[in-house]
């Protein structure tokens, strides 16, 4: 499988969720401490209706893990940065709302 950069920060190895890709890109662009996104597997769920929420669910090696809900699914999104979860947490509330 191909690895696809776009603005060198957001890695597709996947397809990504509908609503989600321009969440993330506004998510990258407008925070300079995200070092990279990387969207893992999409699942099909019954509770991810609405607009996109994305939640953080456990902090990794050199991040974060989330899980994004939207049109029926959920997508795991493996956030490469330094913030903690609070700081994460305010900034992806932002970009959802700007969406």
């Amino acid at each position: 499988m191909k690895l696809r950069k776009v603005q060198g920060k957001l890695k597709i190895e996947h397809s990504i969720i509908d609503g989600v890709r321009d969440l993330l890109e506004d998510l990258l662009t407008s925070n300079p401490e995200i070092r990279s996104v990387i969207p893992g597997v999409i699942r099909p769920v019954r509770d991810a209706k609405g607009d996109v929420k994305v939640r953080i669910t456990v902090q990794t090696t050199n991040g974060w893990k989330c899980i994004a809900l939207s049109a029926g699914a959920r997508q795991e999104l493996f956030v490469s940065t330094d913030l903690s979860r609070e700081e994460l947490e305010k900034r992806l509330r932002v970009a959802e709302k700007r969406q």
